[in-house]
Formats: structure tokens, C-alpha cells, sequence
């Protein structure tokens, strides 16, 4: 199975010193070495999205990524995204707009939905609901969870423009 290996993983701005096996997912690593619970694993193979978190400014599953590769990479999670004074706006959203049933892969739209608008604030809306369209839900229908990013979205843009 291969000796752990010592790193440290920067997740939501906090150094977390592990050792882990080789073969140990970062999703299996951020849950149970760095006790953040909100990275969600569903199918283990890359298709679902719950596992989603956003390394480096990008979205990535974290069930198809060793934790070792993450080693020196910035890496954000569900659990970063709230402040000390309340839910990100994307979480408040999701709540007025309904979109989250049993809640499972909200985690992953919610970061996936983050690092897309962080890279491209201009994305259009029909690109950000395709883009949408490769995170799995079993509950909801994604209308909720649509009109939740747009929605967000669209406040974001107009902030922007104000600004």
C-alpha cells in the first residue's frame, strides 16, 4: 500500500500537516485527515461533482485527484466559503431560490458555481447553465440551483458594473 507520506495541504488558508498513503484521494484526505466534511463523495469516478472544490482557482474533483499532487496548491472548500459574518451570498441564493433538497451535492455546485464566476464574472448564461449541467442532482430538477447561480450572478455583474 505504500509508507504515508508527510505533506501539508492549504485548505481555506489554514496549513493542515497530514501523512497519508500514496493512494489516498484529496477528498478522502480533506474528510477524514483535515476533518472538512463538506467535500462530499459520491460516485468516486470524476461523473457526479459532489466532490468538487476549487484548487488553485480552478474547479477540480477532488475524488479523482491524489492528495499528495495537492501538496503546495491552494485549496478552497465548501467550509471556506461563509464568513465570519454569514453565508456567501451563492449559499443565500441557494436558500431563496430553493435550490437544495436533501443537500448532498450542493457542496460541489456551490464551489463549482464559485470558481466559474471567480475566473469569468462575464460568463453568459447559457454557458454557466451548461457548465452547470455536469454536476449531478437527484432531488431537486436544477431549477432551483439554476435560478440560485443566475441569480447570484446577476448581482455580481451589477455590482461590478456599479463599481
Amino acid at each position: 500500500m505504500g509508507e504515508p507520506i508527510a505533506l501539508t495541504l492549504t485548505v481555506n488558508g489554514t496549513a493542515h500537516r497530514i501523512a497519508v498513503e500514496p493512494r489516498r484521494t484529496l477528498a478522502d484526505a480533506l474528510r477524514r485527515d483535515c476533518g472538512l466534511t463538506g467535500t462530499h463523495i459520491g460516485c468516486e469516478h470524476g461523473v457526479c461533482g459532489a466532490c468538487t472544490v476549487i484548487i488553485d482557482g480552478a474547479p477540480v474533483r477532488s475524488c479523482l485527484m491524489f492528495a499528495v499532487q495537492a501538496e503546495g496548491c491552494a485549496i478552497r472548500t465548501v467550509e471556506g466559503l461563509a464568513s465570519t459574518d454569514g453565508l456567501h451570498p451563492l449559499q443565500a441564493a441557494f436558500m431563496e431560490h430553493h435550490g437544495l433538497q436533501c443537500g448532498f451535492c450542493t457542496p460541489g455546485f456551490l464551489m463549482l458555481a464559485t470558481a466559474l464566476l471567480e475566473r469569468n464574472p462575464d460568463i453568459t448564461d447559457d454557458a454557466l447553465i451548461d457548465a452547470l449541467s455536469s454536476n449531478l442532482c437527484r432531488c431537486t430538477g436544477y431549477q432551483g440551483i439554476v435560478d440560485a447561480v443566475l441569480s447570484f450572478a446577476c448581482s455580481q455583474r451589477t455590482s461590478f458594473s456599479k463599481g
